[in-house]
């Protein structure tokens, strides 16, 4: 079954093919879609802006419709930069973020560089039903980015001693806010479809 992915982030669309092809869906970006819109995130939880991007396709193609906001979330910055994850400070590429928020955490102690990154995950079925769920991992900020897999504030997420850039695909698919996000969707599809997730 063909399912847009509301987003055109190559790292993103990665993940999700890899995450969600064995289970028989045909995931495709909104650009091979052949959809050239981009949806204002107006929203101020990632919920609601989750919403607003599948709705927005949905109207579109009437296909299923996959979309999620994601952020991170520093204790210490007062849980910045959140919904703005991707626009933070104003920086227009990944390291410049990564930058400004190792500056702003270099006084801050170990014990006190608690983060966690979070993904809701708006699920619109082909029928126009809509699933929301949301996921989360917990770390640390490190001291200076680490490792070259992964993408956006992969390299200062620490996770069990390690950055998400250092961890395999496997791993990170395996404990990441969007893996459990994936994880609680596709349960309630299992559920609703009486163990197919199809």
């Amino acid at each position: 079954m063909k399912l847009i992915i509301a987003s055109n982030n190559k790292g993103k669309i990665r993940e999700y093919k890899q995450l969600l092809e064995p289970f028989g869906y045909d995931v495709v970006s909104q650009r091979e879609a052949g959809i050239d819109i981009e949806v204002e995130e107006t929203g101020t939880t990632f919920a609601e802006n989750s919403a607003l991007k599948a709705r927005a396709i949905y109207e579109i193609t009437k296909c299923a419709v996959l979309a999620d906001d994601s952020g991170l979330v520093v204790d210490a910055l007062g849980g910045e930069p959140g919904v703005y994850s991707a626009r933070y400070g104003g920086c227009d590429n990944d390291a410049d973020r990564v930058a400004l928020i190792l500056s702003k955490m270099k006084d801050v102690k170990q014990e006190d560089r608690s983060a966690h990154f979070v993904c809701t995950i708006h699920f619109i079925k082909q029928s126009g039903e809509e699933i929301a769920v949301e996921g989360r991992v917990y770390g640390k900020i490190g001291y200076e980015p680490l490792g070259n897999n992964g993408f956006g504030y992969d390299p200062i997420f620490m996770y069990e001693g390690k950055s998400f850039a250092q961890v395999s695909a496997d791993t990170k698919n395996s404990v990441s806010h969007r893996a459990n996000a994936l994880k609680a969707l596709i349960e309630k599809l299992s559920q609703e479809n009486s163990g197919g997730n199809k």
